[in-house]
């Protein structure tokens, strides 16, 4: 087994980049495989939703990859950050139900595994989307930060048609996995945003962003759902876009706001940060007051997609506020 080298997504509130995961938010939903007689598909037979990935068994670990996305938590005995965090990863994987896999790996006993993954340090934990190696963080961090991160994860995988939900064999579970009676783990996603979460899964933005307006209504200091609003605002104004009609548009007409506008959301879910930036803060001088509230509410929700620690975010917010003032 010798994978290419994990990619990594960027760095988000020290984890992982949005933008590639909206690069194809105008491309058409792939259809999950209908079960015979067209029913609702059939969920993936599991023996847990943690499993053990050695050097010999990886191979089938990257085939399962390309059904469900898979997180790989690379740790080692005498490493004692990694106790407080495989603990951490085991729970927030459990509690999506079944949409994402947790695979373990002794670096000390998967020396293979511990360099394909070029784990310089542990606790490293990297995905699996598709057959593609994903770098998500190194080191260990708080379980609400690990849930921002297998949110972004999950809409990485929902791109890449990579949807299929996995349910444990009764025969094989571990009753640990269970509370009292064989009852489901509670699940520790907030309703608002599990609501979104579910609401993102059916394509139903509309939904998700009411959601996430609820939950920051209730609480004006939830990080989470102020990122989770502007990313599915991003996806929403995407979702019917055709880019070559787009950007022809905005070539066609440099002083229409509206075009420019598109052009940036796309430049910024393709990657092409600085090129997002760049159009606004270009456009916004000769802008009148109302379309420069305009942009300068659009920027706000870029820096919230992107991560107001991001260096490019820090750059554009100085020059946006050399604009304004």
């Amino acid at each position: 087994m010798n994978p290419a080298a994990p990619q990594s997504i960027g760095n988000l509130r020290g984890a992982i980049d949005l933008a590639p995961l909206v690069h194809r938010a105008a491309a058409p939903r792939p259809a999950a495989p209908a079960a015979p007689g067209g029913s609702a598909p059939a969920a993936l037979r599991v023996p847990s939703l943690v499993l053990e990935g050695t050097d010999a068994n990886f191979g089938q670990v990257l085939e399962l990859s390309k059904q469900v996305p898979i997180v790989i938590d690379l740790w080692a005995e005498w490493c004692e950050p990694c106790k407080e965090l495989s603990p951490t990863l085991e729970k927030v994987v459990t509690a999506f139900g079944g949409r994402l896999l947790l695979v373990t790996v002794d670096v000390d006993a998967n020396p293979q595994l511990a360099q394909a993954f070029q784990a310089q340090s542990i606790p490293t934990v990297a995905a699996l989307v598709g057959g593609r190696p994903i770098a998500l963080f190194v080191g260990a961090l708080p379980e609400d930060q690990v849930l921002e991160v297998f949110e972004q994860l999950l809409i990485l995988a929902e791109q890449n048609g990579v949807t299929q939900v996995v349910a444990v064999d009764a025969a094989d579970s571990d009753p640990a996995q269970a509370g009292p009676a064989g009852e489901p783990v509670e699940e520790p996603l907030p309703p608002h945003h599990a609501e979104a979460y579910a609401a993102i899964e059916q394509g139903d933005y509309a939904t998700a962003i009411a959601e996430y307006k609820t939950a920051i209504a209730q609480d004006p200091r939830d990080s989470l759902a102020v990122a989770g609003l502007a990313q599915v605002q991003l996806l929403a104004r995407l979702q019917d876009v055709t880019p070559a009609d787009a950007r022809a548009a905005a070539a066609a007409d440099p002083s229409d706001l509206t075009a420019q506008l598109v052009v940036a959301d796309l430049d910024l879910s393709g990657g092409h940060v600085d090129d997002a930036f760049g159009r606004l803060l270009d456009a916004f001088p000769r802008l009148d007051a109302a379309a420069k509230e305009i942009v300068r509410n659009r920027m706000v929700e870029y820096f919230e997609v992107l991560g107001v620690d991001d260096p490019r975010v820090i750059a554009a917010r100085r020059r946006l506020a050399s604009l304004l003032y």
